[in-house]
């Protein structure tokens, strides 16, 4: 979990009368993945009163005219329609089909109005591209699935995106990165409208960990999300995407991985995109800093000597890459990171090279 340093969550807006916060709308869309979309219906639309699991009232409601079909092929029909929103305090959107299009504009209307009226709004993996839609997540912090996270900086240039993390909590706007860390924010949730004995119950039933670790961990609930997507598991790429992950230290280019794909250049960049909604270059980019941004939290290597354990062909690459996704040297990072750290609360604090990192439309200065 994570917030963004620069902002900080939006002052609360007094929940509306005619909602109830134990009342939880899920907003289904024809094309979504069926894993995705049972998360919140299983956590919330399941009466576990007997383990000591506070019940939750949900409403499952149809976010365009149906019938929905999964990307299965399974047709959903929802009990509400959009009209049920307007009596629940959270709404979760667990998936959208779409990272290039829009939801239809009665969907976004109907989160728009709920957050208007103090509902807490939850993106679980590419659902955050309809809070995105949507205009709520303009100057937040947010994640999604990291394998769709250039495309939506790319497409809301105003949103801190963080690929890293497991799921942000932005006080009244959550977004998850993707697929099981959709359960993780679930759990969250539980966690801080019952505390931790409700959401301990919870995860001991769906047979998990109340917290999740998978000995990565740079920092208060900060986990590195390494997973690959489902849709891509039996494609030819996905092998290619785990060779690349467990060679970032290694230098190699784009070439590399089309040849490691049996294709041309053009074709693999065609394939990686359409899958991954990235280009090949920008995904490895951001993989290898990534990669840094770990080892200058975990490690005492030297700037250069990080940049060479990344696959950055010198450490001024990685200065400017670095610089460009995170908003701050290499070296203003780790020292940060580190007085932080020493703090003890693992808040984050303004890194030291003159600037905080990453406001929209600002201009990095020059190295030091």
């Amino acid at each position: 979990m994570s917030q963004d340093p620069t902002h900080g969550p939006e002052p609360a807006v007094k929940l509306a009368a005619r909602r109830r916060r134990e009342v939880v709308a899920v907003l289904l869309f024809s094309g979504s993945p069926m894993f995705e979309s049972s998360i919140p219906l299983s956590v919330f639309g399941v009466d576990r009163q007997d383990a000591g699991v506070p019940r939750y009232r949900l409403l499952a409601c149809a976010g365009e005219d149906g019938p929905l079909r999964t990307t299965a092929g399974l047709e959903l029909r929802a009990p509400y329609g959009l009209g049920a929103v307007a009596r629940a305090g959270t709404v979760i959107v667990p998936a959208w089909r779409s990272i290039t299009g829009p939801p239809p504009a009665a969907a976004l209307a109907a989160l728009r109005r709920a957050h208007s009226e103090g509902a807490r709004i939850v993106g679980l993996c590419t659902g955050a591209f309809a809070l995105g839609a949507a205009g709520l997540l303009d100057g937040r912090p947010a994640t999604t699935h990291w394998m769709y996270a250039p495309t939506l900086a790319k497409r809301y240039p105003s949103v801190h995106v963080d690929p890293r993390e497991l799921f942000v909590d932005d006080g009244d706007i959550l977004t998850s990165a993707g697929t099981a860390a959709g359960i993780d924010l679930c759990l969250h949730i539980v966690r801080q409208d019952h505390g931790p004995e409700a959401a301990a119950a919870l995860a001991r039933r769906l047979v998990l960990p109340p917290r999740r670790g998978n000995g990565t961990e740079v920092g208060p609930h900060r986990h590195l999300d390494r997973s690959l997507p489902e849709d891509i598991g039996a494609d030819p790429l996905a092998e290619v995407v785990a060779w690349a992950l467990e060679h970032l230290h290694e230098q190699f280019d784009v070439e590399t991985l089309a040849a490691r794909a049996y294709m041309s250049r053009r074709t693999f960049d065609r394939r990686f995109r359409s899958l991954t909604g990235s280009a090949p270059l920008q995904w490895l980019i951001t993989q290898r800093v990534l990669q840094a941004q770990r080892l200058l939290e975990v490690s005492d290597y030297s700037v250069d000597e990080v940049a060479g354990r990344c696959g950055f062909r010198s450490p001024v690459a990685l200065r400017g890459h670095f610089r460009r996704q995170l908003g701050a040297s290499p070296a203003a990072y780790r020292a940060a990171y580190r007085a932080r750290q020493q703090d003890g609360t693992g808040r984050s604090k303004p890194v030291t090279d003159g600037y905080s990192p990453r406001v929209p439309g600002q201009r990095p200065r020059p190295e030091r």
